[in-house]
């Protein structure tokens, strides 16, 4: 199998997997929407290159715990499809880790545009 055959077939997996997170997770959506008008408001209120690289990298950082997290309660739903105690933990510290990536992701905003706004 050639590298440039196994490369696209990465990037194709890696698309569906995208996909699916759009079609399947209205938080994904929503996160998506929200850095979407995020990025928008940046872009109004004039920041600068290093301002737009940090909201993306902020952006980012919730994005992929949100993938983690999805990814990680489709494992445990397969290995554990009965509710247990520790299924219960391992998905709600994951939904955890994406509110305080959230939680501080409005926390840098807020550091970048109150003093466009004020």
């Amino acid at each position: 199998m050639s590298l440039k055959y196994t490369t696209l077939k990465s990037f194709s997996f890696a698309f569906d997997g995208l996909k699916a997170a759009l079609k399947n997770e209205p938080n994904f959506r929503i996160h998506i929407v929200l850095a979407i008008l995020v990025v928008i408001l940046g872009l109004i209120f004039k920041f600068t290159f290093l301002e737009l690289a940090i909201l993306a990298l902020t952006i980012g950082f919730v994005l992929i715990l949100e993938l983690i997290n999805t990814t990680l309660e489709a494992v445990v739903n397969l290995v554990s499809p009965e509710i247990q105690d520790q299924a219960k933990i391992a998905k709600d510290v994951s939904a955890a880790a994406v509110l305080v990536s959230a939680i501080l992701s409005v926390i840098v905003a807020s550091f970048l545009f109150i003093p466009k706004i004020i």
